[in-house]
């Protein structure tokens, strides 16, 4: 059987009148929140499981900028020089940076 997908479509449920009281109603039912609740209270008061990281040390070894690396005059982080898109003056710009 071919569909007119063109023509309007009416279900029974469209057909029946509804009063324009119900429908401000359900419009007010609807925007109004059913608990007003403050987001970031809700947050603090949440703790993840195993979070406690207090006695933890991180013991990361840090390398200096190497030679045939650069930082990027925008994002500032440290890239290969394969990813130099441009220099602004003195500042050079990865490809990440110039495509954004």
């Amino acid at each position: 059987m071919a569909t007119d997908y063109d023509a309007p479509r009416k279900n029974d449920e469209e057909n029946g009148e509804d009063s324009l009281e119900e429908l401000k109603g359900r419009r007010n039912e609807a925007s109004s929140p059913a608990v007003d609740e403050d987001e970031a209270e809700s947050a603090d008061s949440y703790e993840l499981p195993g979070a406690d990281l207090s006695g933890e040390e991180l013991s990361v070894r840090v390398l200096p900028r190497q030679a045939d690396e650069f930082t990027c005059g925008s994002c500032f982080l440290v890239k290969h020089r394969s990813q130099i898109d441009h220099v602004e003056g003195t500042l050079i710009i990865c490809k990440e940076c110039a495509a954004a």
